[in-house]
């Protein structure tokens, strides 16, 4: 495990550092610039409020290719009927702020700081990171964000006040951009693994992402 330093924007290469868990580096800020270049190079914080910043690699990777999305009967009734509404990046910050404080089972803090926030708001305004909104009678019931390197998006976090908006949004987001390639979902879940995400080693993962330099 790397120690990083402040001031200087660097992580070790994933590629030729291994750990048992994934743990690669530990401190450093999150400043927009030190993000951008973390996804670029294949990893992303993660850490309870009150830790030091912890930044992972993870082997095997969770991730989803677009053809391999699975959608199931119910859901595309859901769709059919139009239960929902869609736009992207119309309040990305808004996103953000729901994905802090969504309920997570066993999990009783968020590592989405104020500080997290301000620094991807920024990343949006550059045009890196990116959000899909869902609606419903003109309200905000679910959505994601992430950071789109190329045809490869780095998804961050996600919620759903009301059953299926999570499922809905990737949905939406997997037909109206044919240009993604992989979608990285980084730690595994049930939900997503019931939508067709699977595990790759870090040695594809990062192969497939090095493309899109």
């Amino acid at each position: 495990m790397v120690f990083l330093d402040p001031t200087e924007i660097s992580f070790p290469d994933p590629e030729f550092f291994d750990s048992e868990n994934g743990l690669l580096a530990v401190g450093g800020d999150l400043s927009p610039d030190r993000l951008q270049f973390a996804y670029e190079t294949g990893l992303f914080p993660w850490f309870n409020p009150g830790e030091e910043i912890l930044w992972w690699c993870p082997d095997p990777r969770f991730v989803l290719f677009p053809d391999d999305l699975k959608i199931s009967k119910s859901m595309k009734k859901i769709l059919r009927d139009e239960v929902f509404t869609f736009t992207e990046n119309t309040c990305f910050k808004n996103v953000m702020e729901e994905c802090k404080n969504a309920y997570r089972k066993d999990q009783d803090g968020t590592w989405i700081s104020a500080e997290l926030i301000d620094s991807f708001v920024e990343l949006h305004k550059r045009g890196s990171a990116k959000s899909i909104e869902v609606w419903q009678n003109e309200k905000l019931v679910g959505g994601f964000y992430g950071v789109q390197i190329g045809n490869f998006f780095c998804g961050e976090s996600m919620f759903a006040k009301v059953s299926n908006a999570s499922k809905a949004a990737l949905i939406y987001f997997v037909k109206n951009h044919r240009e993604i390639e992989l979608i990285d979902c980084q730690i595994h879940s049930e939900h997503l693994e019931s939508m067709g995400a699977t595990m790759i080693s870090k040695k594809d993962y990062l192969t497939i992402l090095k493309k899109q330099a």
